[in-house]
């Protein structure tokens, strides 16, 4: 039975919830109340980025928190100008002096830059290697970049965290992951907000006496992917993980897959050298 403290144990042994908060456009105040809200709420996995310009206030809301932070799962994420290794190891150092939490749980190179990834990776295996992340992974890697990664590689990423819903139903990259023990984890699982009129996903929603966006995020946890759902709304952010009470049906999930049209509300890596 899936809960909102259920975890998947990566291919290292870390354990990562599969529920987090995401945190992309919650500036000061906003995100250390979301933040706040999230952990309130049960969530125990937040995630956040250089590029966000919030990892100041994501470390203050889990400092500040009841919660123990060795139960709190972040995630910061290397920005596209601090590709290189040297470059990468400045970058991962100020982010971690602006968490102020210790070790970062994972540590994620953003996007898949050309001529500069291979070198980049070698810095967050260092970096690994001497235990300031638990953990390392990429954002937003196709399986053309994955296989070029993992032919060069001495450390398997753990995560490959990409735009996931049912109009972007990535199942071949989902598949290659798995065979390479490497977890998908969805952002914009709400489509920003995009699709969440659509008629038919509210049909199969009411059947579950459910929002559309609680059907979203399930149907995301269904496929065994992580999820991170992004809020700076009380309200949304306590609806966002009432999702445990449920479980979509095979036939619905196969309604749900077919709404697949290669759609991106957000960027498409698919163009990266």
């Amino acid at each position: 039975m899936l809960t909102i403290g259920s975890t998947v144990t990566l291919n290292n042994g870390v354990e990562m919830p599969r529920l987090g908060l995401g945190v992309y456009q919650a500036r000061g105040k906003t995100c250390e109340q979301a933040v706040t809200w999230a952990l309130a709420a049960g969530y125990r996995h937040i995630d956040t980025a250089k590029f966000y310009g919030n990892e100041r206030e994501v470390g203050r809301a889990v400092r500040a928190s009841d919660v123990p932070r060795e139960e709190v799962f972040v995630t910061t994420k290397l920005w596209n100008t601090d590709h290189g290794y040297d470059q990468a190891l400045r970058a991962f150092a100020e982010s971690q002096q602006k968490l102020d939490l210790g070790p970062v749980d994972l540590y994620l190179i953003h996007w898949p830059v050309s001529n500069q990834r291979d070198e980049s990776w070698r810095a967050l295996e260092t970096l690994y290697e001497e235990g300031k992340t638990r953990a390392i992974g990429v954002s937003n890697y196709t399986i053309r970049h994955l296989e070029e990664l993992l032919g060069k590689a001495r450390i398997v990423p753990v995560v490959n965290q990409v735009e996931f819903h049912p109009w972007l139903f990535q199942k071949d990259l989902l598949n290659f992951c798995s065979a390479h023990n490497i977890r998908l984890e969805a952002y914009s699982p709400l489509t920003k907000g995009e699709r969440l009129r659509n008629p038919q996903l509210a049909t199969i929603a009411k059947k579950y006496g459910k929002s559309p966006a609680q059907l979203l995020i399930r149907w995301v946890l269904q496929h065994e992917v992580i999820v991170i759902p992004k809020s700076a709304n009380k309200g949304r952010i306590q609806e966002n993980a009432d999702i445990y009470d449920f479980e979509i049906s095979a036939e619905d999930m196969c309604r749900l897959d077919a709404f697949d049209e290669r759609y991106h509300c957000t960027w498409n890596p698919a163009g990266e050298p």
